[in-house]
């Protein structure tokens, strides 16, 4: 049986003058083989000798057989760049001749031409083979990071509720939690980040800042410095809601009141009624 997708050893069993056909058996019939194009012919080659090949489709919607390897196969991850743009969705150089789609309804985030995606390979409802940025499935829990571990991996998905799906080392499953995005995270960017928690699956559980002894003290530097920016003074207090202090501080509201606190001891600030500045 022909696996589309994938390396497979397969038999020569004729020779023609475009090429070679390949099958399981020596005796298969024409339905059951697969053409090797005569450019891909190792040289010496003769029927009764094996050959592994990829299987894919040409243009013409066709298996056929090439001694190349393309830069990854079906259920693996990797890396692919936009070659092209069309009304059908984005082409990626796979390191084939014939580029592969991956359609519009399999991208999790904006993309353009020249970007480099995280993808996996599928075979489609249609027998085809194509692209798809939803990668979860083919992601490993069996990492060796522990807790406090930093980690870097690629941000492939963004969940309005759960947070954004993270590829550490373009391999295993992690998520940023929705209460920990900071910053303008985005599909396709690549981030260093600290194990927060290990689920009991194994999958990991991120976060973008330190730990909260280590964050309060840049916490703290940055408010001074957008209170600085502000004339020196911040035009709400710790009371304030925590969409604003995300808005305006990209803190949540505990950090804020932990920086705000360390400088209040440190005696570097003066809260006022409706505004925190800096004590003269």
């Amino acid at each position: 049986m022909f696996e589309l997708g994938k390396r497979q050893t397969l038999l020569v069993v004729k020779e023609v003058d475009f090429g070679i056909y390949l099958a399981e058996e020596a005796n298969a019939s024409a339905e059951d083989r697969v053409l090797l194009p005569k450019k891909q012919v190792p040289a010496g080659c003769k029927v009764g000798d094996e050959l592994e090949v990829f299987l894919y489709k040409d243009s013409k919607d066709r298996i056929i057989a090439t001694t190349n390897t393309p830069k990854i196969m079906v259920g693996e991850v990797g890396k692919l760049k936009v070659s092209q743009m069309t009304q059908i969705g984005a082409f990626l150089d796979w390191g084939l001749e014939k580029d592969i789609l991956l359609p519009y309804k399999e991208q999790t985030g904006k993309i353009k031409e020249g970007d480099e995606l995280l993808v996996t390979i599928y075979v489609d409802k249609s027998s085809r083979l194509a692209a798809t940025m939803n990668v979860y499935h083919c992601l490993s829990t069996d990492s060796d990071y522990q807790k406090d571990d930093m980690v870097s991996g690629v941000v492939y998905q963004i969940h309005e509720h759960a947070g954004a799906y993270v590829a550490v080392d373009e391999r295993y499953s992690a998520l940023i939690p929705k209460r920990e995005m900071f910053g303008n995270i985005k599909v396709g960017d690549v981030i260093n980040a600290r194990v927060a928690g290990i689920k009991p699956d194994g999958k990991l559980d991120l976060s973008v800042r330190e730990k909260a002894y280590l964050q309060m003290e840049k916490d703290a530097q940055k408010l001074v410095d957008i209170m600085n920016t502000l004339g020196g003074a911040l035009p709400f207090t710790d009371k304030a809601a925590p969409e604003l202090i995300r808005q305006e501080t990209d803190m949540s509201k505990n950090e804020f009141k932990r920086a705000v606190g360390k400088l209040l001891k440190n005696g570097k600030i003066v809260i006022e009624a409706d505004c925190i500045r800096l004590a003269e």
